[in-house]
């Protein structure tokens, strides 16, 4: 019984280790594709260029947000969410939970579904 424990306790941490490195890497891509930058390198730098990536992100997110406020085809929530947790990263912020992510996974699948059309009024 108290092996069983331990292993249960081993499967969570597997668990939250495997999704961190999942967030890690959709941050890496986001951050490459939109930017050009490897978040790598983001840590090593100065505190003026890091400024400098900050204030960049914020206007990519923003730019993200009208996007999605418009309706634009170009929207992906999942490329806004990334964004958001590069900034949190580079600025200290505490990763979000998982509760969050969960409810995000449902704004996701949501805003890809079909919209259900109105019956016309006679």
């Amino acid at each position: 019984m108290a092996g069983m424990g331990r292993l249960e306790e081993e499967a969570k941490a597997f668990g939250r280790t495997k999704t961190e490195e999942e967030d890690q890497a959709r941050q890496r891509v986001a951050l490459s594709l939109l930017c050009g930058i490897d978040i790598a390198d983001t840590f090593a730098a100065s505190p003026e260029s890091r400024t400098r990536l900050i204030r960049h992100i914020e206007r990519l997110i923003e730019r993200e947000r009208l996007k999605g406020m418009r309706r634009h085809w170009g929207y992906d929530l999942n490329r806004h969410i990334a964004l958001k947790q590069v900034l949190d990263r580079l600025c200290g912020r505490p990763a979000r939970s998982a509760s969050c992510r969960n409810r995000a996974d449902g704004a996701i699948r949501r805003w890809t579904g079909k919209r259900k059309r109105r019956p016309k009024a006679p």
